[in-house]
């Protein structure tokens, strides 16, 4: 469900068409649970982390990713990434090469995942697992996939927008939560929180009782400086645009326009002349995403021109815990270990 589908009162108090649609919620939030508690349908014999979120819509699962294959390149590892492709046309499975593919082939985030490690696009995760190991890979991160049960996972973290949380805490279509929260939460091996508003506080309540550990972390700006006293026009199609110009500010960016755009927006060229015509007419610089400048990759004309024109701010997930990531990894490494044991036994 693409975040233009995602309505407004998804992110409030449960009020009367949240009540008309919770008799499809519920139904929805049934099948989802009982399709999440079904057994793996294969496995592979090397970790498998998985990387998801409680809703439909971002919460910063890709920085997340990346700070977690960082750390295990740290440590010797050979991490690999699996995503599901979204918004491209390849069902793979496919080893994402960013010279070649374009995010009409891959989807956005696979691209930028490819920059920091082997990456493969697979809509059957198991097919894609079994490339990404054949490729040589020692410790299988998926991005997203945590409600998908095809492929045996050994971790499981569910990464939390502080400010958003989890919404109305109802599921779609009521809500934006993909299945109910203790369906989700039985199956987490731990949560991550990014940020320090109180929209996640439900959930560390619920993460504390059941007593599963979670780790605090915020999205920091590369080299914040270099914003400063500069004059922008922001444009950003992700899950929550209005973030990504709030971080701007926090470095001193002066923000002289504005533009939100639907997540994983595919740029026309209509869009693309009215954003350079709007910063030429302000004085100002254009500036945008990593993910939403991957989309303008290899394109023409006027989108060429856009991606040539936009800075882009690129940013990084830190844990408020320096050992959090070792953490999530040990975690993983242990219970790979314990499942090939039992596979091994029962073979």
């Amino acid at each position: 469900m693409a975040l233009e589908e995602a309505p407004p009162f998804w992110w409030t108090k449960p009020g009367p068409l949240a009540w008309l649609l919770s008799p499809a919620s519920f139904v929805w939030g049934w099948v989802s649970a009982r399709r999440m508690a079904l057994p793996p349908k294969t496995s592979v014999k090397v970790p498998v982390l998985c990387v998801g979120n409680f809703i439909v819509g971002g919460a910063g699962k890709t920085p997340t990713a990346i700070a977690l294959a960082k750390a295990a390149k740290r440590r010797g590892l050979n991490p690999g990434f699996l995503s599901r492709g979204y918004g491209g046309r390849l069902m793979g499975p496919v080893l994402v090469d960013p010279k070649k593919h374009r995010a009409a082939d891959t989807g956005d985030e696979p691209l930028l995942l490819a920059r920091e490690a082997m990456t493969v696009i697979s809509a059957d995760r198991p097919s894609g697992a079994e490339y990404l190991v054949a490729q040589g890979c020692k410790l299988v991160i998926m991005d997203d996939g945590f409600q998908n049960p095809t492929l045996a996972k050994d971790f499981s973290v569910v990464v939390i927008d502080a400010k958003r949380g989890i919404g109305n805490g109802w599921t779609m279509p009521a809500g934006p939560m993909r299945a109910p929260l203790a369906s989700q939460l039985a199956l987490a091996g731990a949560i991550v929180v990014i940020g320090d508003a109180p929209g996640a506080d439900r959930v560390i309540r619920e993460t504390a009782r059941r007593g599963k550990p979670f780790h605090l972390a915020r999205t920091a700006v590369t080299a914040a400086a270099k914003w400063k006293n500069r004059s922008f026009i922001a444009y950003a199609g992700i899950a929550d645009p209005a973030k990504f110009f709030a971080s701007l500010m926090s470095v001193g960016a002066n923000l002289v326009g504005q533009r939100p755009f639907p997540d994983h927006h595919g740029y026309t060229q209509e869009e693309a002349r009215d954003l350079l015509e709007r910063a030429k007419s302000a004085n100002a610089e254009l500036v945008t995403t990593a993910k939403d400048h991957v989309r303008l990759a290899g394109l023409r004309d006027d989108l060429a021109a856009l991606a040539v024109a936009s800075n882009i701010l690129e940013i990084t997930l830190q844990f408020d815990d320096p050992r959090s990531a070792d953490l999530i990894l040990d975690a993983a490494l242990r219970n790979a270990e314990a499942r090939n044991i039992r596979e091994k036994t029962f073979r």
